[in-house]
């Protein structure tokens, strides 16, 4: 069952991940295991309107090789938190969560008594099926149940000790793209408000113990970020690696492409 990311987040180990959306299917989770080098893979069911059966398939997976994976979503009620666990996801991100309240409804619904109130059923992947004791259910699901929030708006980043104080949360996870924006500063890697927003995210993390992550925009980032006691580095999406694999074969063919 799921439950590596979380013991290396407990580690302190580094992680790379993986994420999936527009293109999600057990064969590209399958590729990434065979190309090596990944720790997790997360399926984004914010933007891309990822449906269950399609976590459901990509999970068994990632299962099946070794894999652990999460899914994003956008935290608006218990099924939606809820649902992606009983299909086999190791755990889930919460985007676009902007207060401690908020963090505190979504941990009550990630975890079982006596941390949370999750719906007790044990009939889906992570209850293996219906065969699995209640109490061992419920210690094993609390124990391996990973549960990053995201932090990409400036409200969430005024409130980051607050949020990396909750216990149950893993992992704070900042995205770069939609904090600038509501820094007012969209898509500037560099500008030093994105990044004294970024050095308050890391200050309050590692007050609190709590491991951190980031979508790095270019590798200078990700070192910078790391230097900082950045964990978890979400690199490569589907679409990113689609676009680049086409551009390497247009150049290696290029005399064939020239009109």
């Amino acid at each position: 069952m799921a439950g590596n990311l979380k013991q290396k987040l407990r580690s302190h180990a580094p992680i790379v991940v993986y994420g999936l959306g527009q293109f999600i299917s057990p064969k590209w989770v399958e590729l990434i295991a065979l190309t090596g080098g990944y720790d997790a893979v997360w399926f984004d069911q914010e933007h891309a309107g990822v449906s269950q059966h399609q976590i459901e398939s990509a999970a068994l997976a990632a299962r099946g090789f070794g894999l652990d994976c999460f899914v994003r979503l956008a935290p608006v009620d218990y099924a939606s938190v809820m649902r992606p666990l009983e299909t086999g996801a190791g755990g889930i991100m919460a985007a676009q969560v902007r207060t401690s309240a908020e963090v505190e409804r979504i941990v009550r619904w990630t975890y079982f008594y006596p941390l949370g109130e999750r719906g007790l059923n044990g009939l889906g992947a992570d209850g293996r099926y219906g065969s699995m004791p209640v109490a061992e259910y419920i210690a094993q699901a609390n124990s391996a149940t990973m549960l990053a929030i995201q932090i990409e708006h400036v409200q969430a980043v005024q409130e980051a000790d607050a949020i990396a104080r909750q216990e149950g949360v893993d992992m704070l996870f900042i995205g770069p793209a939609d904090l600038s924006q509501s820094l007012g500063i969209p898509g500037q890697w560099d500008h030093p408000h994105l990044w004294a927003a970024i050095e308050r995210v890391a200050q309050a993390a590692e007050r609190h113990r709590k491991a951190w992550g980031i979508v790095p925009a270019s590798p200078a980032m990700a070192r910078r970020c790391t230097a900082l006691g950045c964990r978890c580095l979400s690199i490569g999406f589907d679409c990113w690696t689609l676009h680049a694999g086409l551009r390497a074969t247009k150049e290696e063919y290029a005399d064939f492409f020239r009109r």
